[in-house]
């Protein structure tokens, strides 16, 4: 059994709560799918072009916007280490999303803002939780998982 918590940062005011909480419902069912239990807490910011292009820059040396950015919080970095015993949710991370851009793809792509928004959450999830598209392989296995669980959900592609 999962508790999820996600808190939901709307720079854009853009994206209403049904549709936060039909991400929380997805982002469940992608935590289930990947056998995710407990407590847990994730947060996702919506930004614009501009935001989300000054992080990329920032915290990726990638000087252009993007649709989707996630900041793992389960990697330990340099000189950090690892709590042990404490009786704390399981903290995730953090999943940038750029609204301007997530509207311009749905366009694109010819489906719904709802199922882009929804694929964009579910990829940055499985960032999240270690998954990477850096090689064939490893694409393979993200982009397989992504589509299954937002087919679980009811977001297939049309």
């Amino acid at each position: 059994m999962i508790q999820l918590e996600i808190d939901f940062i709307d720079e854009t005011n853009e994206v209403s709560e049904e549709q936060q909480s039909d991400l929380q419902g997805l982002i469940e069912c992608a935590l289930e799918y990947e056998g995710v239990t407990g407590e847990v807490e994730i947060s996702i910011s919506f930004v614009d072009d501009e935001k989300i292009h000054e992080i990329n820059k920032q915290y990726r040396e990638k000087d252009r916007a993007t649709d989707v950015i996630s900041f793992p919080m389960e990697e330990l970095g340099e000189g950090e280490i690892e709590i042990i015993g404490v009786d704390l949710p399981r903290t995730l991370g953090d999943i940038v999303i750029s609204i301007p851009t997530t509207k311009s793809q749905a366009e694109e792509y010819g489906h719904s803002f709802r199922r882009e928004l929804g694929f964009l959450a579910v990829h940055g999830c499985l960032h999240l939780l270690g998954y990477d598209h850096m090689n064939e392989a490893d694409e393979k296995i993200m982009f397989t998982k992504q589509k299954e669980i937002l087919e679980k959900y009811g977001l297939e592609r049309l």
